[in-house]
C-alpha cells in the first residue's frame, strides 16, 4: 500500500551560486523571536523557499517541520497540536487527520485505515529541521537536502555579552535577494546619502576613515574602535563608547558597544524567504539607561533606517532587473568581496571541495564617508 516512503529528494541540478542567485545551505538562519512562539500554536514560515511549520510543544520545546502533508499537500500549520497514540506530541493534519510526531516527523496515525489494512505508517515522514533556542531567539539549520540536516557548524553565539530579552525588535521584508541585502548591510559608504538625518550624519559631513579588520568564525570583524566623530547617534550613550562590528555567514551582523560598564548589543539578522524577498530583523539588548528613557525615539530611528534601506533596495531593483555587471572597488567594497569569497568557499567545501578555510586576512581598510 506504500510505494514511496521518502517525502524529500535532492534537486536534479545544484542551484546557481553567483551574486544574487541561489542560497547558502547547511547553515543556521534566524527564524523567530522566542516570545512569539506560544505553546501549542502552529505558525507557518517560508525560509529559503521552503514552507516550514515552527511551533512549541506543551513541554516548551521548539520544533520545525515541513509545512506540507505528504498525503494531499494540506498545510500542517492549519491543523492542531495533539498527542499521538503513544502520548507523544504530534501535529494533526486538518484534511484527513494524519498525525506527525514533532520529535522526528514520523507519521504515527492514519485514521482512515481499518484493522485489517496493514501499513507501516511510520515510514512516512515529513522533514524535520534542527532548531536552536538561545538569548530569546530561535535559529533553524537549513540543510541542502534532508540528508544534510546534521549541523555542520555551531549555531550563532553571543551569550554572556548582554543578558535578558531584547529591548527592541523591528523587522521588515525587502524585495531583494539575500546577497544584495548583505552587501547593503556591510556597505560603509552609503550612510551619508541614504540615512540623512540630523541625529546621524549627512552627505555634507564626510571624513577619511581607517579601520582594522580581522577574520572570525565564518566571517570577519571590524576590530574594537571609537565610533567616527560624525556618527552622532552614539552621543546619546555618553562617556567614551567603543564598538566592535562582526559579520558571520549567512547573514548576521552584530555591533557590540561598550560604554564603561554598560553594554549595547545590536544584532541584524537577514533571513531569505524566497529568491526575491529577504526579511531584515533588528534586535537590541542593553543594560544602558538610554534604552529605557529614550526607547520610543530609538525604536522610531530603527524603523526609519529600515524604511530608508528598503526604499533604496526598491530603487536598486530598477537596475538589477537588467542583470548588469557590477563594479566592486577597494577599500569601500572589500567587505562585499569578502562575503562573496566566504560564500564561494563554504559552498565548495559542502560539495566535495577542500575543507572550508576563511579567506579573510587581517588588514586595514580605508574609505571616505
Amino acid at each position: 500500500m506504500l510505494d514511496d516512503a521518502a517525502t524529500d529528494s535532492p534537486s536534479a541540478a545544484p542551484p546557481p551560486t553567483g551574486v544574487g542567485r541561489g542560497f547558502i545551505y547547511d547553515m543556521w538562519y534566524f527564524a523567530a523571536v522566542s516570545s512569539e512562539l506560544k505553546a501549542g500554536a502552529l505558525q507557518r514560515f517560508e525560509i529559503l523557499g521552503e514552507p516550514i511549520l515552527i511551533g512549541r510543544d506543551r513541554t516548551g520545546d521548539v520544533y520545525a517541520l515541513k509545512d506540507i502533508c505528504p498525503h494531499r499537500a494540506a498545510p500542517l500549520s492549519a491543523g492542531k497540536l495533539v498527542k499521538d497514540p503513544a502520548g507523544q506530541s504530534a501535529v494533526e493534519c486538518p484534511y484527513h487527520g494524519w498525525r506527525f510526531r514533532t520529535s522526528d516527523g514520523a507519521c504515527s496515525k492514519i485514521p482512515s485505515l481499518v484493522a485489517d489494512q496493514a501499513m507501516e505508517s511510520e515510514r512516512i515522514k515529513v522533514r524535520r529541521w534542527p532548531v536552536h533556542e538561545a538569548q530569546g531567539l530561535v535559529f533553524i539549520y537549513m540543510g541542502e537536502t534532508a540528508k544534510d540536516d546534521t549541523p555542520a557548524m555551531p549555531p550563532p553565539s553571543f551569550e554572556g555579552v548582554v543578558g535578558g530579552g531584547p529591548k527592541l525588535i523591528e523587522r521588515m521584508d525587502f524585495d531583494s535577494h539575500i546577497d544584495h541585502a548583505v552587501v547593503g548591510l556591510m556597505d560603509p559608504a552609503h550612510g551619508p546619502y541614504v540615512h540623512q538625518q540630523w541625529w546621524w550624519r549627512s552627505s555634507k559631513s564626510l571624513y577619511d576613515k581607517e579601520k582594522r579588520f580581522e577574520p572570525r568564525d565564518y566571517g570577519f570583524a571590524m576590530a574594537r574602535h571609537a565610533p567616527s566623530r560624525n556618527s552622532r547617534a552614539y552621543a546619546i550613550l555618553g562617556g567614551a563608547p567603543e564598538t566592535e562590528i562582526t559579520f558571520r555567514l549567512p547573514g548576521f551582523r552584530w555591533e557590540h558597544i561598550k560604554v564603561g560598564r554598560r553594554q549595547v548589543l545590536a544584532l541584524t539578522c537577514l533571513t531569505p524567504l524566497t529568491e526575491t524577498k529577504t526579511r531584515i530583523t533588528q534586535l537590541v539588548w542593553s543594560d544602558h539607561p538610554a534604552f529605557v528613557l529614550l526607547a520610543p525615539f530609538i525604536r522610531e530611528g530603527a524603523r526609519r533606517f529600515l524604511k530608508q534601506d528598503g526604499d533604496m533596495v526598491n530603487l536598486q531593483n530598477e537596475g538589477l532587473r537588467y542583470d548588469p555587471p557590477l563594479i566592486w572597488i577597494d577599500d569601500a567594497d572589500r567587505q562585499a568581496k569578502w562575503y562573496q569569497a566566504l560564500k564561494k568557499a563554504w559552498i565548495a567545501s559542502r560539495r566535495g571541495g577542500p575543507a572550508f578555510k576563511n579567506p579573510v586576512e587581517p588588514t586595514n581598510l580605508k574609505w571616505r564617508s
